[in-house]
């Protein structure tokens, strides 16, 4: 029995050390082909607006610019609308309903990208484009400058909050669901309503619920063909909704095959090893913020 359990222990870990390899042979790999362009250009690559082919000068922060902008709307949009989503369905909806909508959100999940991207250009930007046209009055404001062209970084923000509310919404509602009834029924007897019993229990379940908030942030930042095909492509650092932008995965998608000579080959693997890089750092800063939630929670439990 004892060797049984040691042959387990093994094989099991021997899958875990194979995902941590798989992680450093990604980043590895990234460095390896993108060294070129590393060498030339150093750190510098992060903070450099130009990006010219031609001239073989590149900078990233166009690019980062556009990919963390058009995330951290999209999470804005999407995160009350997945956490009402997973409420309703975890906690008001009738049982005849609950099936349906649960294999709605799954669903959403479901649908491939170039999907979303086509309902985006015959549907979503001429809405957008409406509504910006709407705006105009408030052009001067630096949000709402620019021409109503409907492609843009408000198009491709929301189309990432479409795209990534069934992930959030979908383990928000199973986080829900771990809730022991007790600490409802404790709710009830204290003499609460059913929204405060349903806000104890969120706050019960807060750790997993950022969990599933950055799970959908992940989603969102690596994003290609949807968002490439209505934030407009266009490389450049604005503040307004309405300004066509770029993303790191769209110029990748994009340029790739168009790179006509090894320096600007190297210059677009630096760029999804960026985007690697930022994806570690948000994942990683994620796992510390809820390792800290778990803390607090254990310190009040003792206490």
């Amino acid at each position: 029995m004892r060797s049984r359990e040691l042959a387990f222990r093994l094989a099991t870990g021997a899958f875990a050390l194979a995902l941590a390899v798989l992680v450093l042979a990604i980043g590895f790999e990234l460095s390896r082909q993108s060294w070129l362009s590393i060498q030339k250009f150093g750190l510098q690559f992060w903070t450099t607006s130009r990006w010219d082919p031609v001239a073989g000068e590149f900078g990233a922060l166009l690019f980062i610019w556009g990919t963390l902008y058009s995330s951290i709307l999209a999470l804005i949009i999407s995160t009350p609308i997945a956490l009402g989503i997973a409420v309703f369905i975890s906690e008001l909806s009738p049982a005849r309903l609950r099936g349906p909508l649960m294999f709605l959100t799954e669903l959403l999940a479901a649908i491939p990208s170039i999907v979303y991207g086509l309902w985006g250009i015959f549907v979503l930007v001429p809405v957008v484009r409406a509504l910006e046209v709407k705006l105009g009055p408030f052009s001067d404001f630096p949000l709402f400058s620019g021409p109503p062209l409907g492609v843009g970084m408000l198009a491709a923000a929301l189309i990432l909050s479409v795209m990534v509310i069934p992930f959030s919404s979908s383990v928000a509602r199973e986080v829900l669901k771990t809730v022991p009834q007790a600490q409802r029924e404790a709710a009830y007897a204290l003499g609460a309503t059913r929204f405060e019993a349903i806000r104890a229990a969120m706050f019960f379940a807060r750790t997993g619920i950022v969990g599933s908030v950055m799970l959908g942030f992940g989603r969102a930042l690596g994003e290609t063909m949807a968002v490439t095909m209505v934030i407009g492509n266009n490389p450049q650092v604005s503040a307004s909704l309405f300004a066509p932008q770029y993303t790191m995965a769209a110029v990748i998608a994009n340029e790739f095959t168009e790179a006509g000579d090894e320096l600007y080959l190297s210059a677009l693997v630096e760029i999804g090893l960026v985007l690697f890089i930022i994806t570690l750092i948000v994942n990683g800063l994620s796992r510390g913020l809820i390792w800290m939630m778990g803390r607090q929670s254990a310190g009040r439990a003792t206490a």
